[in-house]
């Protein structure tokens, strides 16, 4: 979905546009599963979309940032996550730069991927920091249940992180695609060459 180089550190203004927009998108996502209770997080929609037309580098940026900002206003955990987010964000922009994202088969497909990497890299934080929970109560609840039946923490963990990354991550995919498709074509070819915002008028 991008012509530019795939670790371009080209910032130009659509991209400096880019990444606060993207983040806006993952803190409003993370506080509208917070309010309702959702057994989803919602808070990579912005770095996935980010990543689909910076690239990778843009929406590691941006999904850190994420984390740094959620976790000095709402909620201090969100820090540690910052390795989750960075892990998505380069996933997303490798898929996307190769076109593997380009129906919403391959963003569902692509969705399941960055589902295992961000079970993968959060599992030794939740391990690490939590005692190998989530946070989340269906998959604590798991966590929990495979617990008492003696399967060692590192597995509870994992599969407690999978139950509930495997939907938010298809979920977060395929909104993602959506909005991608949703946008001008005009705004879409900004990225994909690296000009300059202004080139829209």
């Amino acid at each position: 979905m991008t012509k530019k180089k795939l670790w371009s550190f080209n910032f130009t203004t659509a991209t400096l546009v880019l990444i606060p927009a993207a983040i806006g998108i993952n803190y409003l996502g993370k506080l509208f599963a917070g309010v309702l209770k959702l057994p989803l997080w919602l808070d990579s929609i912005g770095t996935a979309l980010a990543s689909m037309l910076g690239g990778p580098i843009v929406g590691a940026i941006s999904g850190a940032a994420n984390n740094i900002i959620y976790g000095l206003t709402m909620d201090p955990i969100s820090f540690v996550y910052a390795l989750t987010s960075i892990a998505i964000g380069i996933t997303v922009g490798i898929m996307a730069y190769y076109g593997k994202i380009d129906t919403l088969w391959k963003a569902i497909l692509t969705g399941i991927i960055v589902a295992i990497v961000a079970t993968v890299v959060s599992t030794p934080l939740n391990v690490i920091f939590w005692g190998g929970q989530t946070g989340n109560v269906w998959g604590d609840a798991l966590y929990a249940y495979l617990i008492a039946h003696s399967v060692p923490i590192w597995m509870a963990s994992f599969f407690d992180e999978l139950v509930v990354d495997f939907p938010d991550k298809i979920a977060t995919m395929i909104i993602a695609f959506l909005i991608y498709k949703g946008l001008p074509k005009r705004l879409i070819q900004v990225y994909e060459g690296g000009e300059t915002i202004e080139k829209l008028d």
